[in-house]
């Protein structure tokens, strides 16, 4: 499936209620309430744990300019979220507005989940957008999502264990032999320090796959491309890692934060991971910063987009939308974005990401611009998580030596290709 490519390198050159409420996504609250107040229910993956009362902020700011609307905000993780909100929809129990992802959209859209926007609006062009992240979320002509946030992943790194180690900090140049080499010297099993991290999973493969010169899918986007010499170089990667720079699948033991919480401990040397982890490393006891991933024959960076939706099913369309636009292209919401490290804002005002550099933790948030330069997109398909679901089970059992690389690309490149057929 061919989708618009976001030109999010255009980009860098030019939530919960005040009385949060947290929970499932299968609760009826849309009825309207004493005064005639009407609730809008919102449901998120991105602001728990560490931006709730960022979150807080932006709903407080919107219920002061929507005095007759009430925002409760329910959250769950990521590994959870999907799940329940495909329950929540297919129960007649769908929050008014949801978080989307740019991958899980598609799969929303074609389903008939999604109200039409611009209809609801009467605008067919919102403003206070980049145009290409706006564009990014239509589906048939049809604004089903309004952008709010965009994020990259990035190369952390723990500062203090490279200076105790003698070894050079990473720079924007690294290759993947440099990164690994580090790794080897920086890793201490002893102590039970670890020089690198990089979860084995669709996300990441798709990415390292692009940084050897491959694709994920054919051009024409119905057969998986991924099992050939750049699909193999990559998945060896991801695995070669395993029990040797970075802990096993059985040492992890499905524990939940595992990466996050070794670095803070200050026993992991580098970590791949989104800016949404700088909140949650202001106050880690040792110094650290970010860099540039590292590439093979070319350089190339995960970039994820995520929107707010409004469900075909709300009986508040227009207190909907208004929420959907307020948390998306306010001031409030791109300061409080900006101001706490969340993930940045895809607003037409390139001032106010500008901002974005000034917080001096880390220091180098230049590499988070840098790397929009060297855009992987994810690969976008009408059955998404069943794709993503098949591509990181075959490659956990490369990585538990039960199959070998080869053998688990063919099986997950048959998958995906069932799932296109």
């Amino acid at each position: 499936m061919t989708r618009t490519r976001l030109a999010f390198a255009a980009l860098a050159t030019a939530v919960l209620a005040t009385a949060c409420s947290q929970g499932s996504a299968t609760r009826d609250t849309s009825a309207a309430g004493e005064g005639g107040k009407v609730t809008v229910r919102y449901f998120t993956f991105s602001a728990a744990p560490d931006h709730v009362k960022d979150l807080d902020k932006i709903v407080a700011a919107f219920e002061k300019e929507n005095p007759k609307v009430d925002v409760v905000v329910e959250t769950a993780p990521y590994d959870q979220y999907f799940t329940k909100l495909q329950t929540s929809i297919a129960g007649g129990t769908a929050p008014d507005t949801f978080e989307l992802n740019y991958e899980n959209f598609v799969t929303y859209a074609d389903a008939g989940s999604l109200l039409d926007l611009g209809q609801v609006s009467g605008d067919s062009a919102p403003t206070g957008y980049a145009q290409e992240s706006l564009e990014a979320f239509k589906h048939e002509g049809k604004q089903f999502a309004l952008p709010a946030s965009f994020s990259t992943v990035v190369l952390f790194y723990n500062k203090d264990l490279f200076k105790k180690a003698g070894i050079d900090e990473p720079t924007a140049s690294w290759t993947w032999a440099e990164e690994q080499a580090a790794a080897e010297k920086l890793t201490d099993k002893k102590a039970g320090v670890f020089g690198d991290f990089q979860p084995v999973q669709f996300f990441e493969f798709y990415k390292t796959l692009k940084q050897t010169g491959g694709e994920f899918l054919s051009a024409d986007g119905k057969k998986a491309a991924f099992n050939s010499p750049q699909g193999v170089k990559a998945a060896t990667w991801l695995v070669s890692k395993v029990g040797k720079t970075m802990p096993t699948e059985a040492e992890i033991g499905g524990t939940a934060d595992y990466d996050t919480n070794l670095f803070k401990s200050g026993k992991l040397a580098m970590w791949h991971n989104g800016i949404w982890q700088f909140a949650g490393l202001k106050d880690v006891p040792f110094e650290w910063d970010v860099v540039v991933e590292p590439g093979d024959s070319a350089k190339a960076s995960a970039v994820f987009h995520n929107s707010v939706a409004a469900s075909t099913t709300t009986r508040h369309g227009k207190e909907a939308y208004a929420w959907a636009k307020f948390l998306s292209s306010s001031g409030v919401a791109a300061s409080t974005r900006i101001e706490s490290s969340w993930e940045l804002p895809p607003v037409s005002d390139q001032g106010v990401l500008a901002g974005y550099l000034k917080d001096p933790k880390p220091a180098n948030r230049q590499a988070v611009f840098d790397s929009l330069k060297s855009i992987a997109l994810p690969p976008v398909i009408k059955r998404q998580q069943e794709m993503q679901d098949a591509v990181t089970q075959e490659l956990a059992n490369a990585a538990a030596g039960r199959a070998s690389v080869e053998e688990a690309l063919k099986t997950a490149a048959a998958k995906v290709d069932e799932l296109l057929g």
